[in-house]
């Protein structure tokens, strides 16, 4: 996978810019100068932020400070055209300003320099903030500057986050890291509704399972299973968004061969049952 470096525009009258934007597959991982404030709103997959590989799914919030590499990749099943993000870029130059040196904006500033390991914010409310995200791409001017103050406020509230990547790297070891979890990964994709086999994963990468489990642990912050099981209610999500399947057939096309364990899981992961779930895309 090539590392590419990427420039934002941000338009000269402007601190900000808040756009809706396919959220597309790519093979390559970037970094800007910019700050990134990323909202999923819809679309499932895996997300790269340094040296941390983790799945995402709509609601994912995350902040991104500058130079730091990261990449969005869509899962097989996903389409293009109905997955969306609403990404926000501003200027790396906001923490130096006159404006963002008054005593009361000294939270946020913390916030930003967080940022630099990429900082992920569990939601409870997702409506909210999506909302507030999506009025920012229609407006301009004042009106635009203070939503986005709004935003921060949002997030000075969320008191559930997690900073992502490790704050030093080495680009090689990152690389060569990433080549191995990919491996993974695409079993895993190709062989959900089959089965999966720790044993098969390890072998992968030429690991005992033991070793295996501690490795995927370390670079991705989930051991095996549980990556498997967000892979499993990821697409059972999107089929009960997007098809009329019964809940049972979703059920087994996601790889569960219990109703009750599948029910669990997801309302563990989702916070909410397959059938509360379905209703809000009614």
């Amino acid at each position: 996978m090539e590392f590419v470096f990427e420039k934002i525009h941000v338009p000269t009258k402007h601190s900000f810019i808040t756009r809706k934007l396919p959220l597309k597959s790519i093979d390559n991982i970037h970094s800007h100068k910019n700050f990134e404030l990323n909202y999923i709103t819809s679309g499932t997959g895996r997300r790269i932020v340094g040296d941390n590989i983790s799945g995402f799914e709509k609601g994912d919030l995350v902040l991104l400070g500058p130079d730091l590499p990261h990449c969005w990749e869509l899962a097989p099943n996903d389409e293009e055209r109905t997955s969306f993000c609403i990404v926000t870029h501003f200027s790396e130059d906001i923490v130096t300003s006159d404006f963002f040196k008054m005593p009361e904006l000294e939270k946020v500033v913390d916030l930003l320099s967080q940022s630099e390991r990429g900082l992920r914010f569990k939601i409870d409310n997702r409506d909210k903030i999506q909302a507030t995200l999506e009025r920012m791409t229609q407006l301009a001017g004042l009106e635009y500057y203070i939503e986005m103050l709004k935003v921060f406020h949002m997030l000075l509230q969320i008191e559930n986050r997690e900073l992502l990547s490790n704050p030093i790297y080495s680009d090689v070891v990152f690389s060569k890291n990433l080549k191995k979890i990919n491996k993974v990964y695409e079993y895993v994709f190709q062989n959900i509704q089959e089965g999966i086999r720790l044993e098969k994963a390890a072998a992968l990468l030429d690991m005992a399972p033991g070793s295996f489990c501690r490795f995927f642990k370390k670079k991705t912050d989930l051991t095996f299973m549980e990556y498997v099981k967000r892979v499993r209610v990821g697409m059972a999500a999107k089929l009960l968004a997007e098809s009329d399947k019964r809940i049972t057939q979703i059920c087994f096309e996601s790889g569960y061969n219990n109703l009750a364990n599948f029910n669990y899981y997801f309302k563990s992961i989702m916070g909410q049952t397959p059938s509360e779930y379905r209703k809000s895309f009614v």
